[in-house]
């Protein structure tokens, strides 16, 4: 059973519940959206199906929703402004981007031309209650010069931190493609 130890706590627990209806993942909520990585809603945690999910992990599926919500809203601008001033982002075969604005000054794409969208599918909180992270899916959609589907998937960690005003921001977001099909998985390159 979830034990609440304080009127946060259940404030909290009451706002995951408006994110998280049974049988529905997180982003499922945004606007009344269907999951738009189609992903299967049992592998994404939920405080009503799962009561073992703590207020700290749920408060951060409930960051991870607000934030793709506006992700999905205002694009590349929306995206870095989420982060703390420190921030950082990794990606997949690219250099480090270490601070907000520099965040912002390559997170330039516009949603009517990139929609990046993502599934939690797991997180911990930290034991001081102030650092935690998640991670799971995510897709981003474009097209190419000849108006073709463009689509790319792969993996995603965030580490959330709060801040000394107390609100939440991201602190390092991680991202690698997924990786080949199973038999390419561990080969060696081909000379």
């Amino acid at each position: 059973m979830l034990r609440l130890s304080s009127r946060s706590n259940l404030l909290n627990l009451f706002l995951i519940a408006a994110f998280c209806l049974p049988g529905l993942p997180l982003c499922a909520q945004l606007d009344g959206q269907l999951d738009p990585l189609n992903q299967p809603a049992e592998n994404i945690p939920n405080v009503l199906t799962e009561p073992t999910l703590s207020p700290g992990v749920a408060l951060l599926m409930q960051l991870e929703a607000e934030f793709q919500k506006a992700v999905v809203a205002g694009g590349g601008k929306a995206f870095a402004s989420w982060f703390a001033p420190d921030g950082m982002t990794l990606a997949n075969g690219k250099t480090p981007v270490i601070g907000r604005e520099a965040i912002a000054t390559q997170a330039t794409w516009d949603p009517r031309g990139y929609q990046l969208t993502w599934t939690p599918e797991g997180g911990q909180m930290g034991p001081s209650g102030d650092m935690g992270f998640t991670w799971g899916h995510y897709e981003g959609r474009s097209r190419d010069q000849n108006g073709n589907p463009v689509v790319t998937t792969g993996r995603y960690l965030t580490i959330w931190k709060k801040q000394s005003d107390g609100s939440w921001k991201v602190s390092l977001d991680a991202s690698a493609d997924l990786p080949p099909s199973g038999s390419e998985c561990c080969t060696l390159p081909k000379p």
